[in-house]
């Protein structure tokens, strides 16, 4: 039998051909092996909260897994839905990781949303290691079906107006001011302004159209709504004091999507996960770049006002019912409101040094 030889250019060629399909194949079962997760919440792509919290998680996970586990983000609830669902979107598996203010989903995170009642926290770092510590250990019941990753707090809400420029307790009556969650509307009302509550995207517009007159949101949200530009006057408590209101965050898993990992990737998850984790997100996230969007207003102009401590005096007084109506909501679902918002002060605390 005669044995065709082929040139050593097609030899050559031959083998790289038989390289190639053996690389081809192999990245396929690479790509067929890799882990995506949808990593969805409510605000834009250009939000603090992707740009500093969820793209560095999402880029550190992939780098620690050597890219088999990499995220898909959903910005501005691409996934459908309202940002009150978020947590449910997560439970059932919509998204594999959401990040959302849970009591934006008001009455069902009641011993949670402790940390939004007034005067709470002044520095976000050790106020979200607390957040976490008092969860784990008091509420985690209330978050069924979906695995806390890490949970942080804001810089404490503050007021912004574009054409009122309140002074004193008796300025805001009757002001319609858009309020993030249920405590934070109780807390607007015991102040004698009417509270508006509304997610953060709808702010612009609502300012625009006078359907409120000011709004009370963290220095942080100010790139998701482009507050110094919709917003002239800023209306803040003397400097270092706890600020008028605080939210919520969740940064969670689908508990499914978590258990159906192989162990060496949900050591990566782990290993980003829990009490420092929460502390990172509250430092890069908040702490960190409150002077940068104080600084763009002021660039623009803007007027500040700190109310002095006599005034921040009659706004705490004026307050001190929204506590005690958390603490008859929380004994209504069975629990000892009393003792747990000396456990959340407690751990504010304790975290702060």
């Amino acid at each position: 039998m005669r044995t065709t030889v082929l040139p050593a250019s097609l030899r050559r060629a031959a083998r790289a051909a038989a390289l190639a399909l053996g690389c081809a194949v192999a990245a396929g079962a690479q790509a067929a092996d890799q882990v995506v997760l949808k990593v969805a919440h409510f605000l834009p792509a250009t939000s603090s909260a992707q740009v500093n919290l969820i793209q560095p998680w999402c880029d550190k996970i992939a780098r620690e897994s050597a890219n088999r586990m990499v995220c898909q983000i959903y910005p501005a609830m691409q996934l459908g839905g309202t940002p009150a669902q978020l947590f449910d979107q997560a439970r059932d598996g919509v998204a594999d990781i959401i990040w959302t203010v849970p009591t934006y989903a008001a009455g069902r995170f009641t011993k949670s949303e402790v940390f939004e009642l007034p005067w709470m926290a002044v520095k976000t770092e050790p106020g979200s290691q607390a957040l976490w510590e008092y969860v784990h250990k008091y509420a985690l019941d209330e978050f069924k079906g979906v695995k806390p990753l890490f949970m942080h707090l804001h810089d404490g809400a503050l007021f912004h107006f574009n054409s009122k420029k309140p002074k004193t307790l008796e300025d805001l009556k009757g002001l319609k001011l858009r309020a993030a969650t249920r405590l934070n509307s109780r807390t607007i009302a015991a102040l004698g302004a009417t509270p508006v509550q509304m997610p953060l995207p709808a702010v612009p517009e609502s300012m625009s159209k006078g359907v409120i007159d000011g709004v009370t949101v963290p220095w942080e949200s100010s790139p998701a709504i482009k507050l110094s530009e919709i917003a002239n006057y800023h209306f803040d408590v003397p400097e270092g004091a706890p600020r008028l209101s605080n939210t919520i965050f969740l940064f969670g898993m689908n508990q499914a999507r978590y258990d159906s990992l192989p162990a060496d990737l949900k050591k990566v998850i782990d290993g980003n996960s829990g009490l420092a984790t929460s502390a990172w997100a509250g430092k890069v996230g908040f702490d960190d770049v409150i002077p940068k969007f104080r600084d763009e207003a002021r660039a623009k102009g803007n007027t500040f006002y700190y109310m002095p401590q006599s005034e921040y005096q009659r706004f705490v007084d004026a307050t001190r019912g929204v506590d005690q109506e958390w603490v008859e909501a929380a004994n209504k679902k069975g629990a000892d409101g009393a003792r747990l918002l000396t456990a959340a002060r407690d751990l504010v605390k304790q975290f702060t040094r």
